[in-house]
């Protein structure tokens, strides 16, 4: 089973900038879709952005603009640039295939917290 390591998170003010990283323990990045999705206090997880073996991202409508995904194949990791943050921002976030995802491959992922 793929291993994946979420880094980067941290607590901002309004309007900051964070850059999250997934680092994955193979090269899947080529060959499955993979997304960044983010869990906030008592609410369920929800995916956030996704990209395609080919490159081809999509974004959630409550962060497009603001949210950037890319990928590092060579490096097996993923990144989430975050612009102008908002407090509604505030979660878990995780990252993991857009598809056919395992219950017990979960990460522990990494906290993000926007002041206002």
């Amino acid at each position: 089973q793929v291993q994946l390591v979420e880094s980067g998170g941290g607590s901002v003010q309004f309007g900051g900038s964070l850059t999250l990283s997934c680092v994955s323990s193979r090269s899947i990045f080529t060959v499955a879709s993979m997304a960044w999705y983010r869990q906030a206090p008592g609410k369920q997880r929800e995916l956030v952005a996704s990209i395609s073996p080919g490159g081809i991202a999509n974004y959630a409508d409550s962060v497009k603009g603001r949210f950037t995904i890319s990928r590092v194949n060579a490096r097996n990791t993923m990144y989430l640039q975050m612009t102008s943050l908002k407090p509604e921002d505030t979660a878990v976030y995780y990252c993991n295939k857009r598809f056919g995802v395992e219950s017990d491959s979960w990460g522990q992922g990494t906290q993000v917290t926007v002041s206002s």
